[in-house]
């Protein structure tokens, strides 16, 4: 079945709540509207008010009555309207939700899935396009995990809310109506990268919005005779570092695209870890492509801070030339 990455989310929440009364979906507009990109839509038609919640604006309390379900026994799924509004719920998933099951010696489960609409391309304003991954991946206690496709967002969001341990689960929102294959299946785990390309000149990493771009750089580069790999890393926290390595092996050479920041970015702790672990088999540095270190700008101009292929072209010569 071909869908948008939203009806994929979409048929991943159904299931979800077919298959478990204890799941309910809890955040702004998720219930009559079906949500502001309509990922809810018609679930609370269906499954009623009291497991698809109209919640009150305000992300902290949003998060805080999840931890609260969860504790009594529920699998609730925060939805964060836009990226740049989950700050003022940054208290509760950084001080209560990571911390609980380990401050309760595994006493407290906390299945608790926050998903939050990710990343730019969008054209939208201020506070609306950010990437706030690296903050949540920093912090020990939460698995943090983005899909890039229709069918890894319906594998991996209904496996996050299958999960006893929190997950922000992060969905590239201009990725939303594209579309591919969905089918029912054994997904491969949650915490696994997939090699989506395989070449032997280079690896390129990527995650979420940047695995489209990270392909479509890999195609430029096979008609200018460069076979680069490209891998999907899906699980920023837990990382899967073995795929990562194994590529890096038959590569020797490695780079990292991501839209947030360059400067404490998730692609310097790629590129930290690669120096320690795999310095005998690099043929070059690994190299980083990223956003730059500013605000996120205005939309006029987000096609020239956002990474491209032009710039992934330009680092892969780069790498090649050592």
């Amino acid at each position: 079945m071909r869908i948008s990455m939203v009806k994929a989310l979409n048929n991943g929440l159904r299931a979800a709540l077919d298959g478990d009364p204890k799941t309910l979906l809890i955040g702004e507009d998720i219930g009559r509207l079906g949500g502001v990109f309509r990922v809810t839509d018609g679930l609370q038609k269906d499954f009623g008010e009291q497991r698809v919640v109209d919640s009150p604006l305000g992300e902290a309390g949003i998060v805080g009555t999840a931890i609260g379900l969860a504790m009594r026994g529920y699998r609730p799924v925060c939805e964060i309207q836009f990226d740049g509004f989950v700050y003022p719920a940054v208290n509760q998933i950084v001080s209560q939700l990571a911390k609980l099951r380990h401050r309760s010696g595994g006493l407290i489960t906390l299945p608790v899935t926050i998903r939050i609409p990710y990343g730019g391309g969008i054209g939208s304003i201020e506070h609306h396009s950010e990437s706030p991954e690296v903050y949540f991946a920093h912090t020990a206690g939460l698995k943090v995990v983005t899909c890039s496709t229709p069918q890894n967002a319906y594998d991996m969001l209904r496996q996050s809310i299958a999960d006893d341990d929190p997950v922000v689960f992060l969905e590239p929102k201009r990725h939303y109506w594209g579309k591919g294959e969905v089918i029912d299946g054994t997904p491969p785990p949650l915490e696994r990268a997939q090699i989506v390309r395989p070449g032997t000149d280079a690896t390129l990493l990527a995650y979420g919005p940047t695995v489209a771009l990270a392909l479509e750089a890999a195609g430029v580069a096979a008609e200018e005779g460069h076979s680069v790999e490209v891998v999907d890393l899906r699980s920023l926290s837990p990382l899967d570092m073995t795929t990562v390595r194994e590529s890096v092996h038959r590569t020797g050479r490695a780079l990292v695209t991501h839209e947030a920041s360059l400067s404490h970015g998730f692609g310097a702790e790629l590129a930290a870890r690669l120096q320690q672990e795999e310095f005998h088999h690099l043929e070059a540095p690994v190299l980083r492509i990223t956003g730059y270190d500013t605000p996120y700008p205005p939309s006029r101009l987000e096609a020239d801070w956002l990474p491209g292929v032009d710039r992934i072209l330009d680092a892969l010569d780069h790498s090649l030339s050592y």
